[in-house]
């Protein structure tokens, strides 16, 4: 059983600790835990490794956020992985901050990335786990917001939230999808 799971973000160090890059954030978190390093290859970021038998690649596209979806599906199409095998880790503006929601489907709610993929897929139909970065901005700074760092009251819960996760994403290749709802979204 093969697996692809994409952490979206944007590259460059100007970016690295934004709520926008928190599936950078839990991609890396991934491979540092399971022994794995990145390198960079065709439009990502990539690395692999073994979790209970199935093998999990890890992309961080490089094609910034708003063309997440190309590295996607060339990773997707060159590993043979199928949509129900595959899972998009995004910030999401909708959740409030610490929630974290994984589902089989749903549209891209005004997410350039998400948007991105389902046009690259040609569906909404693929798993993916949704980090609850709240709405805490005045009108007309949502891209200040999302392109921001997290603040120190955020910072207390990253780390556990960034583990949780890696351990969300982990569940997902292991015991599916279904399963993995049932245990951890609340």
């Amino acid at each position: 059983m093969k697996y692809l799971i994409v952490g979206l973000g944007n590259i460059g160090p100007e970016y690295a600790n934004t709520r926008h890059n928190i599936g950078f954030m839990v991609a890396d978190h991934l491979a540092k835990e399971n022994g794995a390093s990145f390198t960079m290859d065709r439009l990502a970021y990539v690395t692999d490794f073994k979790h209970k038998g199935r093998s999990i690649t890890v992309i961080k596209p490089t094609t910034f956020m708003n063309l997440s979806g190309k590295a996607l599906k060339y990773w997707a199409n060159q590993l043979k992985i199928k949509a129900e095998n595959i899972l998009v880790i995004v910030d999401d503006l909708a959740l409030p901050y610490t929630t974290l929601r994984m589902k089989g489907k749903g549209g891209a709610a005004g997410h350039n990335g998400l948007k991105d993929i389902e046009a690259q897929l040609q569906s909404s139909a693929y798993p993916r786990l949704r980090f609850g970065i709240g709405d805490n901005y005045s009108k007309g700074k949502q891209v200040d917001f999302v392109l921001g760092e997290f603040s120190e009251d955020e910072k207390i819960d990253l780390d556990t939230l960034i583990e949780k996760s890696a351990e969300m994403s982990l569940s997902f290749c292991s015991i599916g999808l279904a399963r993995t709802m049932n245990q951890y979204n609340k």
